[in-house]
């Protein structure tokens, strides 16, 4: 018998206790876990990548080798499953141009945008905190030793 989960509606506004038992409780009361809407979308968001590519699709539309090169650790086959994960999920667009080669140009959709809007306490938070956090390895890393 699968719980439903509550609705987007029925979370806003709600303090962070009320939303994590509501999604807790829904993902693992007589519900697959694989089916948690959660789970999935950061399964695609959270990725190392992913919010590397969507800042830079918000700064601008971008072409792939733009793209490349502004994240330039990151490998062209990668780069290609993400952008293709993002746009399947409707977070940017694929435009490709009539030229002769063709041109293609990747964009934030609204709903990209929407979640950029959303991850932004998120990238805040850890910009804030990677100087404890890169400690806190490091003392675990000491201790592992």
């Amino acid at each position: 018998m699968l719980k439903e989960l509550p609705t987007r509606e029925g979370l806003m506004g709600a303090d962070v206790d009320t939303i994590v038992k509501a999604v807790l409780g829904g993902a693992t009361v007589g519900m697959n876990p694989s089916d948690c809407p959660v789970r999935d979308v950061l399964d695609h968001v959270g990725g190392k990548w992913s919010s590397l590519i969507l800042l830079n699709l918000k700064a601008k539309a971008h072409r792939f080798g733009e793209l490349k090169r502004a994240i330039p650790d990151i490998s062209q086959r990668m780069l290609t499953q993400t952008l293709r994960d993002q746009q399947r999920d409707g977070l940017i667009s694929r435009h490709v141009f009539p030229t002769n080669p063709p041109s293609v140009e990747y964009r934030l959709t609204d709903l990209g945008d929407s979640l950029i809007v959303t991850l932004s306490p998120l990238m805040a938070w850890a910009v804030d905190h990677h100087a404890r956090i890169l400690k806190a390895r490091a003392v675990f890393e000491a201790q592992s030793d």
